[in-house]
């Protein structure tokens, strides 16, 4: 999951919000060696033993790298946030994904497919056209 040095920012809150609910999560930036009390890894290839999923919270501009390297490490599930913003999707990114035969996740915040997400996360998720939350967004290994 890529996170950012600043303790304020929405990728630190899903960062605890997933560490909360018990969930497996490794940070990845490349300028800090923790956060949350977590290792952070610089990239993904770095992340020992190899993840099976990622969540890009990363600006458009960076996420076509950042799916790169999720590629070149294997993951085999990639998550690209979009919450009340642009998000982290880009066609080019999306086109690198299913080019290596990942079908992304992409216009989702991960609080609309969390369980028990507050009131605004639902409504979000249901102005969104999220009626069900999809099975394989929410795993162990995100």
């Amino acid at each position: 999951m890529g996170a950012s040095r600043d303790g304020k920012s929405f990728s630190r809150y899903v960062l605890r919000e997933l560490v909360r609910r018990g969930y497996d999560v490794v940070p990845v930036n490349p300028s800090v060696a923790e956060l949350e009390g977590r290792r952070c890894f610089p990239r993904v290839q770095d992340i020992t033993p190899p993840v099976g999923a990622a969540l890009l919270m990363t600006p458009p501009a960076r996420t076509s790298d950042a799916v790169g390297d999720c590629l070149a490490a294997g993951v085999r599930h990639v998550w690209m946030h979009r919450g009340t913003g642009p998000g982290a999707a880009t066609p080019e990114a999306i086109a690198r994904c299913r080019a290596a035969g990942v079908e992304p996740i992409v216009d989702l915040c991960p609080f609309m497919a969390l369980p028990d997400a507050g009131w605004f996360h639902r409504l979000h998720g249901r102005l969104r056209g999220v009626h069900r939350r999809p099975a394989t967004v929410v795993q162990g290994d995100v």
